[in-house]
């Protein structure tokens, strides 16, 4: 085992990179492509390269710069993510091939928060989130990614109304509370300042200055398209200055010399 940023004892941490179980990780690129992953909320992370998808936009800022990896799984929670997190990574690479990380989001808490008595399934204790939020920082700085470039995302608030509808229509009570949902947002933000991670706490801005954040959700719980572009808007805010220095990689089509392209384009190899 070894000590993790947070202060705690990581048990037999293996070398792997790690977050959410929805994974977005974000590698640096050098002279080549490299990869970059996020580790968001499982369906806000599985589904954010869908059309109008905060991943898709982070993707399109990032292109011929970084790759953005998505590894969201829907549903999942983060004692789940946190078992999962060695098939996340190649364990053959050692932590220095770990370095061209430029970032990694971690996104997860909205299932987490679930009622236990109405969703045992998916609810985790507030304080083995917390826990697991430190198991998967140690887990990332073992594998050669320090908590520095490490962004916890907070689970967004929760509009009550609109989502016991929809558990309703799955013959279900309403499963989820906004003001628990703060409290593992609160959590999220804790652990981040500990571990010397960044955060971005989507429940306190969505709602701040009383703002209808309503707008932001599609049935209550899950992101609409405004709410992937004021995610999209806000990470990039952190993430802008971490890879600012990226070069742009291979040239310009107007720079390739025609007669001799090897020359251009395989020169640096």
């Amino acid at each position: 085992g070894s000590n993790g940023p947070c202060g705690r004892r990581v048990a037999g941490s293996p070398p792997l990179y790690a977050s959410d179980v929805t994974a977005n990780k974000l590698h640096r690129r050098r002279r080549r492509l490299c990869r970059a992953h996020t580790l968001p909320r499982p369906t806000s992370n599985e589904f954010s390269f869908q059309a109008n998808g905060w991943g898709a936009a982070i993707a399109d800022k990032l292109a011929r710069k970084c790759d953005v990896v998505n590894r969201g799984l829907s549903g999942y929670n983060s004692r789940w993510a946190k078992l999962l997190l060695p098939r996340l990574i190649d364990v053959t690479k050692s932590a220095d091939n770990n370095n061209n990380i430029a970032a990694v989001t971690v996104f997860f808490g909205a299932n987490d928060c679930a009622l236990q008595d109405k969703n045992p399934l998916q609810h985790i204790p507030l304080e083995e989130y917390s826990e697991n939020l430190r198991v998967i920082t140690g887990l990332l700085a073992s594998a050669g990614v320090p908590a520095d470039r490490v962004i916890f995302i907070t689970p967004p608030p929760l509009h009550e109304p609109a989502w016991e509808k929809e558990c309703i229509l799955k013959g279900y009570p309403l499963n989820r509370l906004n003001s628990t949902a703060g409290q593992y947002a609160e959590a999220c933000v804790q652990v981040a300042g500990q571990c010397g991670a960044a955060a971005l706490d989507l429940w306190t801005l969505m709602q701040k200055d009383g703002q209808d954040y309503t707008v932001y959700l599609s049935d209550g719980l899950h992101l609409s398209p405004k709410g992937n572009q004021f995610v999209a808007l806000h990470l990039w805010e952190l993430l802008e200055s971490r890879v600012a220095d990226l070069p742009f990689i291979l040239p310009y089509w107007g720079d390739v010399d025609a007669e001799n392209p090897e020359s251009s384009l395989l020169g640096d190899q």
